[in-house]
């Protein structure tokens, strides 16, 4: 059986999935057989395993650092939110179905037993298992139903290491309290802290991490700066956030492109190939008064809830908006439920994701889409059919669009699609008035450089600007990977935690 480490938070986003990859690629570098494992994520934010079946995405980053496909056994459950007291439940790569937080606690046996048989799997197979936490280790009032944090590291036999995130603040009150929060047991299972996201000299901070380690009577086992140059995929919606993102300044020479950000927003990582282009300049938008003349494209991505970002649009100002910027020759793109907010009408009979059976779409392309109850989740490749460039992703969604019964307006197919290994052929999405506006399920199209470097010369062209070839596609993260861990290595006790583990 595996050895096992848990790197735990003292709250979101304080960079445990970040450590938790970086700690994959030093072991993997160092000849151990490495595999990640998160008992229960939150995420919109998902992939397509190689069975087939729906992970979230930092543990897909965390099994690429290991060297490893990713498996649904590294992240057995995963939480899907679609509103503010709901979400949908996937078990092992597959859809459980829809709950709020009381009736998702009273799985907790069935959930405990899931958890276990994905754990085990992996344990026989690996020398060691890097285990991430969630959220605070520490939230009181979760404790009693917690299947993530102290209780799996017990189950497992896992040290544990405390993460506290500095530039956020507070990081003495976060990880001495977390500390004094926990159980004798559990302050035992606790060998230190990391503190992360470290600005300015270091040197400044040595008395601050002597405190640290008479109050907690735990070792520090690093500093890490904040780094701004290495590129690795974002766990969830909260880098998107209207706080955590300013407006970049666009202009006649620059690629301008609009992201959407809809309150469900899922899966905006689709985004992050195209800002890496050097003349592109990309921006979230909340507010429909953002979109100004000045963008070339507006990306409308993949959402949780539907139903409730189409009525969102009406309430906003942004269906309004939207189709003056069309009318104007903005370019529009749909990617999954922004593909289904393109067109007439979305149905949801069987209330998937609301209490109303019909909703007004954009009326950009002539379709309409059913919300179903079984979801299609697959690997897809094929070819684009505006510009004949090939494309590869995957598919996470619950509804079916089609183009039968509506009136038709001007397009055509944008892609044709097929399971990697299978023959079996379909058209997906719809293009209309030469590409203009164009919307399609897969996920991941962007990253195809061929695609992606075609789509932005096209608005080059109508620019007068000077065409580029793409940046390399997402094969450079493994690349990151390495310099993720070089980061790592240098300003963590690498040695002592391998010799504790």
């Amino acid at each position: 059986m595996a050895k096992a480490i848990m790197f735990l938070g003292t709250g979101s986003d304080v960079g445990k999935s970040i450590v938790s990859a970086a700690f994959c690629r030093i072991f993997k570098r160092r000849g151990y057989k490495v595999a990640p494992f998160k008992a229960q994520n939150m995420s919109n934010n998902s992939f397509v395993t190689v069975e087939g079946g729906e992970i979230g995405r930092a543990q897909v980053v965390q099994a690429e650092a290991a060297g490893l496909l990713p498996s649904v056994h590294m992240n057995p459950i995963l939480l899907k939110p679609s509103s503010d007291q709901g979400a949908q439940v996937i078990l092992q790569g597959k859809v459980f179905g829809q709950m709020d937080a009381m009736n998702y606690h009273e799985l907790k046996p069935r959930l405990k037993e899931v958890v276990m048989d994905s754990y085990n799997r992996l344990s026989k197979d690996y020398d060691l298992i890097i285990m991430e936490g969630a959220g605070s280790c520490c939230e009181m009032n979760l404790k009693q139903n917690d299947l993530v944090n102290f209780p799996m590291a017990l189950e497992a036999g896992a040290p544990c290491i405390l993460i506290g995130d500095i530039d956020r603040g507070g990081v003495f009150a976060q990880i001495i309290g977390s500390f004094h929060l926990m159980s004798r047991k559990e302050r035992d299972m606790s060998i230190g802290f990391l503190i992360n996201k470290f600005r300015g000299d270091p040197n400044l901070f040595i008395s601050g991490i002597d405190y640290i380690e008479q109050k907690t009577g735990k070792p520090n086992f690093g500093l890490v700066p904040f780094y701004t140059d290495i590129l690795i995929d974002s766990e969830d919606s909260v880098v998107v956030q209207e706080d955590k993102r300013e407006l970049k300044p666009v202009g006649p020479k620059t690629i301008n492109i609009a992201v959407l950000k809809l309150p469900a927003i899922s899966n905006f990582t689709d985004m992050e190939g195209l800002e890496r282009e050097q003349d592109v300049v990309l921006n979230y938008l909340f507010r429909p008064r953002e979109l100004s003349i000045e963008y070339d494209w507006l990306i409308l991505p993949g959402t949780k809830n539907v139903m409730e970002d189409a009525m969102w649009l009406g309430r906003s100002g942004w269906k309004r908006v939207i189709g003056q910027f069309v009318k104007g020759g903005g370019r529009v793109l749909g990617i999954c439920g922004g593909y289904q907010l393109l067109g007439e009408t979305i149905r949801d009979s069987f209330g998937v994701e609301s209490d109303k059976e019909e909703v007004r779409g954009l009326g950009l392309l002539p379709m309409e889409t059913v919300l179903e109850m079984e979801k299609v989740v697959r690997k897809v490749t094929g070819t684009c059919l505006i510009n004949r460039k090939r494309v590869s992703g995957y598919e996470i969604h619950m509804g079916r669009s089609h183009t039968e019964g509506v009136i038709k307006k001007e397009g055509e197919p944008f892609l044709t699609m097929h399971e990697p290994g299978k023959r079996r052929a379909w058209e997906d999405g719809w293009s209309v008035k030469e590409g203009q506006i164009s919307g399609t399920y897969v996920h991941g199209i962007l990253d195809s450089p061929a695609l992606r470097g075609d789509l932005l010369n096209r608005i080059r062209r109508a620019k007068g600007l000077k065409e580029r070839p793409p940046k390399q596609g997402r094969l450079g993260r493994f690349h990151q990977y390495d310099k993720l861990a070089d980061h790592f290595e240098k300003h963590c006790k690498v040695e002592e935690i391998l010799a504790l583990i």
